[in-house]
């Protein structure tokens, strides 16, 4: 489907076609879902965060709830640190959607109530990484990379 440059090595997605719309298989939730933009980029950066970040697939959730002002919004994916708190806060935008500041003020709201160590926001082919550090937020050169207990694991 990617009509844009992509940013993340290749994967694999189990497509279907049904009523003229395409819709991809996510394996964490067990369904096929509508393949719009935006959900191609998820699908690239969950897989990139379980490649290469040490990312565990069962500390993913998709369309983690959180409540601004008492109105209830979603953010895109939450990785759940060993704590079992949010370590890991991703915004996934449609390639066409520039990361600017006004996407990372989205991304800075919804952590105001998550208390995620990392925000990641992404269009698929640009990345912006930060790190809540000594109450700001500190860009990093690189994605997060997380450490479970017991894991051996190389990166």
């Amino acid at each position: 489907m990617a009509k844009f440059q992509i940013n993340f090595p290749a994967i694999e997605m189990v497509t279907k076609v049904e009523g003229g719309q395409v819709y991809v298989w996510d394996a964490l939730r067990g369904r096929h879902l509508l393949l719009t933009p935006e959900e191609e980029v998820r699908r690239y950066v969950i897989a990139f965060l379980i490649s290469h970040c040490g990312v565990q697939p069962h500390s993913i959730a998709q369309e983690y709830p959180v409540k601004i002002n008492g109105t209830a919004q979603r953010a895109d994916i939450v990785v759940i640190g060993s704590d079992l708190r949010p370590a890991i806060l991703v915004e996934c935008k449609a390639p066409e959607v520039t990361i600017d500041k006004s996407a990372l003020a989205q991304a800075v709201r919804y952590n105001a109530v998550l208390g995620a160590q990392y925000i990641v926001l992404t269009n698929g082919h640009k990345h912006l990484c930060v790190e809540y550090k000594d109450g700001q937020y500190v860009k990093m050169s690189s994605f997060p990379v997380m450490r479970y207990p017991n894991q051996d694991v190389e990166l």
